[in-house]
């Protein structure tokens, strides 16, 4: 029995020593994790990187069909302009069947963006619509750093100009200053570009008036206006294509026209004195000499007297002949 107890009593000794050895086990494991967990904790606060702020360029284009263009561009001018921003382009014009059309292009606050979208798609009925985000976060940053490196590279050449003594080198240094500055309001346009278009989001917004609907033409019969209306619509096509008939033959007519004027001014006054003297011509030929087959007769001539003789009288002379 003594033996029995000590052994049991050495075993719970045992298992009470096992126990706090297992207790004092976990408690260090407890708090070698709770170490680990609280190292990770600060080394992955102390590494954290900062945050950055997005710059993200918005556009939209609106289609809305509304009653009144005026009104509805005037609903959207002041929603704009209440949201602080401005009225760009803007572009109105009328169709062949009247209706008017409006396109322009609002600038408002990135901020303000899906607020003044949303009150622009309530004006009429929605068409159409299109957005686009572009981030450019890396491309400002980038901007960024190039212009604070192209600042120092400014300055570091302004001070080689201010220790140089040598004429050659001023005339260098000088012109390579002139570069860099060039470069660097390049780089500071990109900036206020970028800046512009990252603040300021783009809404293209296209008003148009709702087409007033027609009756149906399968239940209607045309009537007496229906018939005027076509025949005064044909009348003015006629016209019109006469008009364009006239207009092209006009140039071929007025030449024809001086071309008589010249033929009656000019060439056929001249024609009748011509044949008045071809007509004398021909009178003077009928008076010459009568023509034989070896040419024309003499003239007959009076022969003097011989011997005392009288002439003979032309007509016995004639007949002895």
């Amino acid at each position: 029995m003594a033996v029995t107890g000590c052994s049991a009593g050495g075993g719970d000794a045992g298992s009470d020593h096992k126990s706090a050895a297992d207790s004092a086990a976990g408690g260090e494991a407890q708090r070698g994790a709770s170490g680990r967990a609280g190292g990770t904790a600060s080394g992955a606060k102390a590494t954290a990187p900062p945050k950055l702020t997005s710059h993200i360029i918005r556009t939209a284009s609106l289609t809305v069909q509304v009653k009144d263009v005026p009104k509805a561009l005037d609903a959207a001018r002041t929603a704009t302009e209440s949201a602080g921003g401005y009225i760009g382009d803007e572009n109105t014009s009328r169709d062949e069947e009247g209706h008017e059309q409006t396109r322009v292009v609002l600038r408002v606050p990135a901020d303000r963006y899906d607020e003044v979208l949303t009150g622009l798609e309530g004006t009429g009925k929605l068409v159409s619509r299109t957005a686009q985000a572009q981030d450019v976060t890396d491309q400002v940053v980038d901007v960024d750093s190039r212009i604070r490196s192209q600042r120092a590279s400014v300055a570091r050449v302004r001070g080689l100009m201010d220790q140089a003594s040598d004429l050659s080198d001023v005339v260098s240094l000088e012109s390579e200053l002139s570069r860099r500055e060039a470069d660097l309001e390049s780089l500071l346009a990109q900036q206020a570009s970028l800046k512009d278009r990252t603040s300021l989001a783009t809404i293209t917004l296209s008003l148009s008036e709702t087409p007033v609907r027609k009756k149906d033409a399968t239940h209607d019969e045309p009537g007496f206006a229906d018939a005027l209306s076509g025949g005064w619509h044909v009348f003015v096509t006629v016209v019109h294509w006469i008009a364009l008939a006239l207009g092209a033959v006009l140039p071929f007519a007025v030449t024809a026209a001086l071309l008589a004027l010249l033929w009656l001014r000019v060439v056929r006054p001249r024609l009748p004195r011509r044949t008045a003297d071809a007509s004398g011509a021909a009178g003077a030929a009928g008076a010459a000499p009568p023509m034989t087959a070896l040419g024309p007769l003499p003239a007959a001539r009076p022969v003097p007297p011989q011997g005392g003789e009288r002439p003979a009288p032309s007509g016995e002379g004639g007949a002895r002949e």
